[in-house]
């Protein structure tokens, strides 16, 4: 008594199904369609039996049961089948029941009755999975966004070929207005992609060619997002030429589409209750339909209207709209982030988002532009600039960290792109800096709390004074020590989101009333970039131990999300409640430890997935006081005298209800990112994509 096997965790349920499919969706000799034909045929051969018994009394009485019979046929081929596939698995469910009640019906003599129960089962079973059928295929739709074949570059010769056949490492032609076959970088050409199927963006994103092809061959990881390319994205007006970095089973849209679809077997905190519940309800319901077969026992009636009345009983107290309530809700929420460009990964992270009112944010990346900038240099102990920048350069640029970065790219503006002797021996300090050496010496470059612990030695005064001095004016600061000598201190400073005040404002519009910066970077300079975007709380010297530690008493509090960029953050974000990963589809890291993933780098997603996640939190409590209440009703009614045909039309009506109520998920928008597209431009909604289709 499950309710149509959509109970999650089955051995047949969704876990099996391809995404898109149904495990109902019997075909036949009519396709898709043969279930709902069949419930028509039987509710017409039922109306023109009952309409010949009833008007026509001069008729032979084996014409209105044959119809009957007919009836019978159309309306119970398909329970039957899902009945014995049930009793097959050792399941008892409302198919096998209807079975039952419709079998006792017809011994009874009831043919009438009998054949309107299976009529409205089966007609509400058609339409059910018709309107699950509306959700699931709006994730089918994410993977046919990918074309099926790809003009390759082979020699001089561009040749038509499977996207399955496409290597990495193959240069693929891509004409104007066509959709990309793969993931890969651009080496030939500009053009603006249209990448809302896979991020959300609602604008188009222009694209350059890689500087230097070989260079991003060997780090794709460092790879600008102005020249990174998805699979099932659309090119503009530009023809470009994109080197492919993976296999078309495992670029980002594909695993996006398996993601989603395993998603729908994570059961969520509501559902894992209504399983206990049903536990319980169903022996409950059994017991009290076997003691009312003996009704006749006590009360002066025949064992017939003791039957009957059991039979009515098992079937309106039959949890079908419970079981499928929570399950219709989470698919349809899934599907509709998904097309937005935001990754959620079954139901217990979309109630989650939904119930929380603390979030904790990543600095570097997450509030700021992650692209910080040298703003300061000063050299101490008699070093000149030059050997201040030329040393760090030599060092970071061996590094990936974002800071690292900063201070290669512009030392090297700053020097002029004079050459420069390669370091060697690079060693990261986690959450401190990095030793190398450079020209025989070794070098250490790190923030300032990395000397004089550890064995490394202690800055000079004069560096102190740096130090302090940058402090005070909110600089992010990296100190640069080579052999024995302290050559001086890097002042940057990063740039806050221009999105990041108004998404900041739309969550505490929805309900977030507690939002907390985290930061490895100095006190002082996490203060000054919350302030710039709206934080009253700021935590700064952190060390990634540290962050977890934080979540961790923020945890204790109550439930907490932390977002970040999904690889530094990780073991902060595997603590959290809710785990938030930004720029997911440029992150292969991202897109597996996160909880929820921002396929595009653009914080307005982060207001979107929250309002949809209270929607959908709203649409569950909805659904389970209809379906709740429906069985608390009907109950007591079919105890009292309710036949079995107006049960089965309730059951199943509130069954339909409950899907279609769900199937509004779809079509969600967010107030707050109109608002939020009112004061940023454009490019900060997350529309639906082109081609998505519910």
């Amino acid at each position: 008594m499950a309710g149509h096997s959509h109970a999650e965790g089955d051995k047949n349920d969704h876990a099996s199904e391809k995404a898109g499919a149904d495990p109902h969706a019997h075909g036949g000799v009519f396709g898709s369609n043969t279930e709902v034909i069949f419930a028509l045929a039987s509710g017409g051969a039922l109306a023109l039996g009952f309409g010949l018994e009833k008007l026509a009394p001069g008729v032979p009485v084996w014409l209105p049961l044959s119809l009957y019979v007919i009836a019978y046929g159309f309306g119970g081929l398909f329970t039957a089948r899902e009945a014995f596939e049930n009793l097959r698995n050792r399941r008892f469910e409302i198919d096998t029941l209807m079975l039952v009640a419709a079998a006792g019906a017809a011994a009874l003599g009831a043919w009438a009755e009998g054949a309107l129960l299976l009529f409205l089962f089966s007609i509400g079973h058609a339409l059910e999975n018709y309107a699950m059928g509306r959700a699931k295929r709006a994730i089918e739709a994410l993977a046919d966004l990918a074309p099926r074949t790809a003009h390759v570059r082979r020699g001089d010769q561009v040749v038509e070929v499977p996207v399955e056949e496409v290597a990495v490492g193959d240069t693929v032609v891509v004409r104007p207005n066509e959709r990309l076959p793969a993931d890969g970088f651009v080496v030939v050409g500009a053009t603006s992609i249209n990448q809302a199927p896979v991020t959300g963006e609602s604008m188009p994103v222009d694209k350059q060619p890689v500087p230097d092809a070989a260079a991003a061959r060997a780090r794709p990881a460092q790879i600008g997002f102005a020249s990174i390319v998805f699979a099932g994205t659309i090119n503009g007006a530009g023809a470009i030429e994109i080197e492919t970095t993976r296999k078309s089973t495992d670029t980002t849209l594909a695993k996006v589409v398996r993601m989603v679809s395993e998603a729908e077997t994570q059961k969520s905190p509501t559902q894992r209750f209504t399983d206990r519940f049903e536990r319980i309800f169903v022996p409950v319901v059994l017991g009290l339909a076997f003691v009312l077969l003996f009704a006749w026992v006590v009360v002066d009636e025949p064992f017939r209207d003791s039957f009957y009345r059991a039979m009515a009983v098992l079937v309106a107290a039959s949890p079908c709209a419970l079981a499928i309530a929570t399950p219709s809700a989470v698919l349809s929420g899934v599907a509709r982030a998904a097309r937005a460009g935001v990754l959620i990964k079954g139901g217990a992270p979309l109630e989650n988002l939904g119930s929380l009112h603390a979030i904790a944010f990543d600095k570097t990346g997450t509030l700021t532009e992650g692209r910080p900038r040298i703003t300061d240099l000063v050299p101490v102990g008699g070093a000149k600039d030059v050997d201040l920048l030329t040393t760090a350069v030599a060092v970071e640029r061996l590094s990936d960290h974002p800071l690292a970065e900063a201070i290669a790219r512009d030392g090297l503006e700053r020097l002029k792109g004079g050459a420069i002797v390669a370091a060697s021996e690079l060693k990261s300090l986690t959450g401190k800096g990095v030793t190398a050496r450079f020209e025989g010496e070794p070098v250490w470059i790190g923030k300032p709390e990395m000397f004089g612990v550890d064995g490394v030695g202690p800055l000079s005064d004069e560096a102190e004074a740096a130090v302090t001095r940058l402090r005070l004016e909110g600089r992010t600061l990296m100190v640069v020590r080579r052999g024995e000598r302290d050559l001086g201190v890097i002042g940057l400073l990063d740039t806050p989101r221009p999105a990041a005040r108004t998404a900041l404002d739309a969550l505490r519009g929805l309900g977030v009333s507690r939002m907390i910066m985290i930061s490895g970077d100095h006190q002082k300079a996490a203060q000054a970039i919350a302030g710039q975007v709206g934080l009253t709380e700021a935590w700064g010297d952190l060390m990634p131990e540290d962050k977890v530690d934080a979540i961790k008493r923020l945890r204790a509090e109550g439930k907490i999300a932390m977002v970040g960029d999904g690889v530094n953050d990780a073991p902060a974000m595997a603590t959290a409640t809710v785990g938030i990963a930004m720029g997911a589809a440029g992150s292969d890291v991202a897109l597996e430890t996160a909880d929820v993933a921002l396929m595009s780098d653009d914080l307005s997603q982060l207001p979107f997935a929250v309002g949809l996640s209270r929607r959908t939190r709203g649409i569950i409590l909805q659904n389970l006081v209809v379906s709740l209440g429906v069985v608390a009703f009907l109950v007591p009614a079919t105890i009292f005298g309710l036949g079995i045909g107006p049960a089965v039309a309730m059951h199943e009506g509130s069954t339909l209800l409950v899907v279609f109520n769900a199937l509004r998920l779809l079509g969600y928008r967010d107030p707050h990112l109109k608002a939020a597209r009112s004061t940023e431009g454009p490019a900060t909604a997350a529309p639906d994509p082109k081609g998505a289709t519910s």
